[in-house]
């Protein structure tokens, strides 16, 4: 079995749960193998080169795979897919944040994850959230990625249930280290996962992305 990783902050506890649980250590070592932007793992996903990641809303209702009970949710604000209004410029890295960014009609150069977050954390008035933006528009919060799968479902279904029942604590050793890679303050990061809910699974959970996914279909279209 071979999961995709994104290596993230806001994957954190879910690689922290990874970490603590009783799975297999060459399961462990092989997320480590294939860890990657979110773009790269839809695509690896598609390919069947890995069975599990974690990818990008609008790429998850995709025949060839089958969705779960996680994902990552922003509540309302996320300070980690931000826009810089200005001339557009697609983040290569996130193919539905450039979609939000499109569907919210919002222009401007568009930042997501770890690099995303320093820079709004830096200066906050020079940068649009636009899972807030979605937020105050629709008044739904933002699924920004789904826990997907092509094989191996039993599996797949019961870590997904798991991690989603389980609540995560961060190790103190794991936060410094994320806070120095990253160039984040620890207090930080710990207030930006407070933003980010992991549970989707319930039926009404479901009516933000597929409401995003109509809106962008029928951008599409026009």
């Amino acid at each position: 079995m071979i999961f995709g990783k994104i290596d993230y902050i806001n994957l954190l506890p879910f690689h922290v749960f990874l970490k603590q649980s009783s799975l297999p250590s060459a399961f462990k070592r092989s997320c480590e193998h294939q860890k990657n932007v979110p773009a790269i793992i839809n695509h690896k996903l598609r390919k069947r080169q890995v069975d599990a990641a974690f990818i990008s809303s609008i790429q998850s209702k995709r025949k060839t795979i089958t969705p779960l009970n996680a994902g990552i949710v922003a509540k309302k604000s996320v300070k980690s897919v931000i826009i810089k209004k200005g001339i557009a410029k697609r983040d290569p890295a996130s193919a539905t944040s450039n979609m939000l960014a499109r569907v919210l009609g919002i222009e401007g150069e568009v930042f997501i994850g770890d690099r995303a977050l320093k820079l709004y954390l830096e200066e906050p008035e020079a940068y649009i959230d636009l899972a807030q933006t979605w937020n105050e528009k629709y008044h739904l919060p933002f699924v920004f990625a789904q826990f997907c799968i092509n094989q191996h479902t039993i599996f797949y279904k019961n870590l997904a249930t798991q991690f989603t029942r389980k609540p995560i604590k961060i190790p103190r050793y794991i936060l410094q280290q994320y806070a120095k890679e990253r160039g984040i303050n620890e207090q930080d990061i710990l207030d930006y996962l407070k933003l980010i809910s992991y549970t989707i699974g319930r039926k009404r959970a479901k009516k933000p992305s597929l409401f995003f996914l109509k809106k962008a279909k029928n951008l599409i279209r026009s």
